[in-house]
């Protein structure tokens, strides 16, 4: 696209030079100073934390304050499973840049549904076999077919997969009482074996 000629911004240097843009973003916000140089470092780079660097919180008391919230348990029927969905590494909400998982080892491929191996063997079901998935609600069936089962570091009864993959699970009727959003960190499925 052509840039306009009462731009201020040069996005056409921008598309060929990302080191502008992050020279442009030092500008504006605190902690990106050199923002450029500290992306070499592998190890990453802390922006500016009032909390965490001198203890200052943004509270009435100047402390940080705590509160508690009862907590409603959720539990699966019996033979069912809780799942949640889960962002990649490589994801930004349902934006997808790569399919790769550096947080939980996965390699090229975003079809997976992680598992706890107990309850894997107590299903019957082979590590890394592929499995079909299903929810009921409100009467209706929704399936997504041929994931691949991993086992996983994951309470009992819980499983988690990646979304998109699986928003055909939620019925879009099937939101939180107060927020309205999907039910989409506890959906009731069902885990059978994927057929050919």
């Amino acid at each position: 696209a052509a840039q306009s000629l009462d731009c201020k911004h040069p996005f056409l240097e921008y598309k060929n030079d990302y080191d502008i843009i992050r020279k442009d973003i030092s500008k504006t916000i605190p902690g990106f100073a050199n923002f450029a140089k500290k992306l070499i470092n592998p190890a990453g780079f802390y922006l500016p934390n009032a909390p965490r660097d001198r203890q200052v919180f943004p509270t009435d008391t100047g402390f940080a304050n705590f509160s508690q919230a009862p907590l409603t348990k959720s539990q699966p029927s019996p033979g069912r499973l809780g799942l949640m969905t889960i962002r990649s590494h490589d994801q930004f909400n349902t934006t997808i840049y790569g399919l790769n998982d550096r947080y939980r080892g996965i390699k090229n491929g975003r079809r997976v549904v992680f598992i706890n191996r107990f309850d894997r063997k107590q299903l019957n079901l082979e590590k890394d076999s592929l499995v079909d998935i299903e929810s009921t609600h409100n009467g209706k069936t929704r399936r997504i077919k041929r994931f691949q089962l991993v086992d996983y570091d994951i309470p009992r009864g819980s499983l988690a997969a990646y979304f998109p993959e699986t928003n055909p699970l939620v019925a879009i009727e099937s939101t939180a009482a107060i927020s309205n959003t999907p039910t989409s960190k506890f959906i009731e499925v069902l885990l059978t074996n994927s057929r050919k």
